[in-house]
């Protein structure tokens, strides 16, 4: 059985079964790298257990690690936002068993389905947003003198 958390929380039940009819389970071992930031974004992952770094390259510095997402947390949203390249990359921090999907196979069906698109589009653009504010606080963290950091 699947948790209503996450994307799953965020569709129907018969759109949560027509996503997951495209499923398939996979796996990754610890420091496995999922994909790298640049490289094609042709799939994404729901996690079901276990932990992935979300990392961002930073010229002359080793990648920064900006997120760290866990079960029922979507890994990949680039897949969805021409022109389907990675914006981060991401790398198995302890074991991960997920839920792959090819990417042109769900907007394909989600061009066939204005609901679900409409969903998915408000759930990924939900994801995207809290991406950024993570990669931001994170980087402000590691590299902006004390205080840069602050909204007035």
């Amino acid at each position: 059985m699947v948790a209503r958390t996450g994307v799953f929380g965020a569709l129907t039940k018969e759109h949560r079964e027509q996503l997951m009819s495209l499923a398939r389970e996979v796996s990754f071992e610890i420091d496995e790298r999922v994909y790298n930031e640049g490289g094609k974004a042709d799939r994404f992952w729901i996690i079901h257990t276990g932990t992935v770094a979300l990392d961002l390259h930073v010229p002359g510095r080793r990648a920064a690690v900006v997120d760290t997402l866990g079960a029922g947390e979507l890994l990949g949203w680039s897949w969805f936002v021409p022109p389907h390249h990675w914006h981060l990359g991401a790398q198995a921090s302890s074991p991960v068993r997920a839920y792959e999907f090819d990417a042109a196979a769900v907007r394909e069906l989600c061009g066939k389905n204005p609901e679900l698109q409409h969903e998915m589009c408000t759930y990924v653009a939900g994801v995207i947003a809290a991406r950024l504010r993570s990669a931001r606080v994170r980087l402000l963290d590691l590299y902006a003198p004390y205080g840069a950091g602050e909204v007035p």
